[in-house]
C-alpha cells in the first residue's frame, strides 16, 4: 500500500489529491479501509462530505447526522484517521466504479476550487450583511436603559453586550485557529 506523495500531503488541491489516489487504486477492488489509510487526514473531509450530502436529504437525515457528529468529534479530538467499524472498512467496491466516479468528481472539484477562491476574495472585500444588527440592538438597549434610568434593563443590556463580545471573540479565535490548521 502506498501513501500519497509528500507534495500532495501539503496544500495540494483536492482534485490533485483525488488524482493521486485514483492512480494508486488496486486493480480489482478497493475498500473503505484502503481509502482511509491512503487519504489519512483527508479522509475526514471525504467522509464528512458524503454524510453531509446524505444528511441534506429530507428522508433519513438523522442517521447520517448522528454519524457526522461522531466523525466531527473524532476530528476535534485530533485523530489522524476516522475510526469506523471493521465491517464498513472491509466493504469492497469495484475499482472501475471508483475510477468512473472519481474522474467525474475531479472535473467538478476543479470548478469548486476555482469558485471557492473567487468566493474568498469576494468575502474579504465585502462586509457581511446584517452583521451590524446585533451590536446596534445592544447599543440601543443600553441607550434606552440609560434614558429610562432602568437598572435591570441596563444589566440585561450589559449581559447581552458581554455575550455578543464573547461570540465575536470566539468567531475571531476560530478564524485564527482555522487559518493556522489550514497552513499547517
Amino acid at each position: 500500500m502506498q501513501d500519497i506523495p509528500t507534495a500532495a500531503q501539503g496544500r495540494a488541491p483536492s482534485s490533485r489529491v483525488l488524482q493521486d489516489i485514483l492512480r494508486q487504486a488496486p486493480a480489482e477492488y478497493v475498500t473503505l479501509g484502503w481509502l482511509t489509510s491512503t487519504l489519512h487526514r483527508h479522509s475526514f473531509g471525504i467522509i464528512m462530505l458524503c454524510l453531509g450530502v446524505l444528511a441534506a436529504t429530507p428522508v433519513g437525515s438523522s442517521v447520517p447526522g448522528l454519524i457526522l457528529a461522531v466523525i466531527a468529534v473524532q476530528l476535534i479530538a485530533g485523530r489522524r484517521e476516522p475510526v469506523v467499524p471493521a465491517f464498513v472498512l472491509a466493504r469492497r467496491v469495484p475499482t472501475k466504479r471508483l475510477l468512473r466516479l472519481g474522474y467525474r468528481a475531479i472535473h467538478i472539484l476543479k470548478y469548486v476550487e476555482k469558485a471557492i477562491q473567487l468566493l474568498a476574495v469576494v468575502l474579504l472585500l465585502t462586509p457581511v450583511p446584517l452583521s451590524n444588527v446585533a451590536p446596534a440592538m445592544v447599543i440601543s438597549l443600553i441607550s434606552v436603559a440609560y434614558v429610562e434610568e432602568d437598572g435591570l434593563l441596563l444589566a440585561a443590556a450589559f449581559l447581552a453586550a458581554i455575550i455578543l463580545i464573547g461570540l465575536g471573540s470566539a468567531a475571531v479565535w476560530g478564524t485564527i485557529i482555522g487559518a493556522v490548521l489550514i497552513s499547517a
